[in-house]
């Protein structure tokens, strides 16, 4: 389920830790309320902020390090990439106007299922593929992706948390020299906080609006260069079955368990699956 820790990303990983801790420290060491609080006695806020900043690495261990639905040979349970069973197989119905032709990876040369890709860094080809994520060192796929977005919403209270008790903790002083010599290292800490904030604002606004679609950051990027989804319109979603049972779907479905994207995509004239 997890890769190994020291991997290619380990000075990537490590660096986040640092990070992450040497910011916290900063928050701590100036008088900033987090210092206020604990100096005189009122624990909660300090072993709160602690907590959550252990959660978000914790989080970050975790999606850095699962496997994010690598596809490792063809017997993957699904006969075909259709189904289980050939009964299953006949209730899909026919190919009209979506043609699908079955393909073999020409990399790891193993059968793909519906929406997954090859990524070059990894060397795997990865079930719902959505994006290969330097900051993680990892791919982000059907098996990590609730957990990476997860992780997000996590790391951006933590970094909203730490912009206002970086905030809280600038002194005044009498010319800006002297405030820079006062502020200069808490300084720093803020903008990289703000600038980090800003990041994952934007990336889990971004994911929480493709997931509310059904959709991945690779199917939204190159939508005119996928199989599957040429032939469809601008605004066609084969896979879409409304905002909130796509989310229901993504944060709420039994972990682990690979959806049959085919189904989903030949259910014309069907029930929603």
């Amino acid at each position: 389920m997890f890769k190994n820790v020291f991997g290619s990303g380990f000075l990537v990983r490590t660096a986040h830790v640092v990070l992450t801790w040497v910011i916290t420290l900063i928050l701590f060491l100036h008088d900033t309320d987090l210092r206020k609080h604990e100096e005189n006695g009122r624990l909660v806020q300090p072993v709160l902020f602690v907590l959550l900043v252990l959660v978000s690495v914790l989080l970050y261990f975790a999606v850095s390090l699962m496997d994010p639905g690598f596809i490792l040979n063809d017997d993957n349970g699904l006969q075909f990439t259709l189904g289980t069973t050939e009964e299953q197989q006949d209730m899909i119905p026919p190919p009209t106007s979506k043609s699908l032709r079955q393909r073999r990876c020409g990399h790891c040369l193993l059968q793909q299922p519906m929406r997954s890709k090859h990524c070059q860094t990894c060397q795997h080809c990865v079930r719902r593929y959505d994006h290969h994520c330097p900051w993680i060192e990892n791919c982000v796929g059907e098996r990590n992706h609730r957990w990476f977005v997860l992780y997000l919403a996590v790391q951006l209270l933590v970094l909203l948390w730490g912009l206002h008790m970086a905030w809280t903790g600038f002194s005044a002083a009498g010319t800006w020299q002297a405030w820079l010599r006062s502020n200069g290292v808490l300084l720093a800490a803020a903008a990289a906080v703000a600038l980090l904030s800003l990041t994952v604002l934007l990336l889990l606004g971004s994911h929480l609006y493709l997931v509310s679609l059904n959709t991945t950051t690779w199917e939204f990027m190159s939508r005119h260069r996928i199989s599957y989804l040429r032939h469809c319109g601008a605004d066609e979603n084969p896979f879409d079955r409304g905002a909130a049972r796509n989310l229901w779907g993504f944060f709420c479905a039994p972990g682990g368990s690979a959806v049959v994207w085919e189904q989903v995509y030949f259910r014309e004239g069907s029930d929603p699956v």
